[in-house]
């Protein structure tokens, strides 16, 4: 369903992606840390709609919506450096920084700091290409919520 989205995201030089397209990504990458430690609970769920909603202007079910197709390109994303790194070449650096805040809300949702969401979230912010200064401010900032 999404080979064709996941090929122009994964191209040696992609193109910078349609507003639609970087939300679907975006997103997908929140959906992907919040699997990481094989516990997609209900609260993060939850977060995710809420944050894509806010962000993008959505209704809660249009937000759910988006989730949705976001779970299913996950599902089919290559290796998160791939796929990580292919959204750092497609979207603005303000939209990488404001997701990394977005994934420690996810991660925190739950009231558990795992230690593979931990690890992963280091890995994304510094495959995005987000500065260590920055993804310490997006912890601190997702943390006072």
């Amino acid at each position: 369903m999404f080979r064709d989205f996941l090929t122009r995201l994964t191209a040696p030089q992609p193109e910078p992606l349609s507003d639609g397209d970087a939300r679907l990504a975006l997103t997908a990458l929140l959906v992907r840390i919040a699997r990481s430690d094989n516990d997609y609970a209900a609260a993060e769920i939850d977060r995710i709609d809420r944050i894509t909603a806010a962000r993008y202007g959505l209704s809660l079910a249009e937000a759910a919506g988006l989730r949705g197709q976001a779970e299913t390109l996950e599902a089919e994303a290559p290796d998160t450096v791939r796929f990580t790194r292919a959204i750092k070449d497609a979207v603005a650096y303000d939209d990488r920084r404001a997701v990394l805040e977005a994934a420690w809300s996810v991660v925190l949702a739950d009231g558990e700091r795992a230690g593979e969401e931990d690890a992963l979230l280091r890995l994304v912010a510094s495959l995005l290409g987000v500065s260590d200064l920055d993804s310490n401010l997006a912890r601190q900032k997702a943390a006072r919520g």
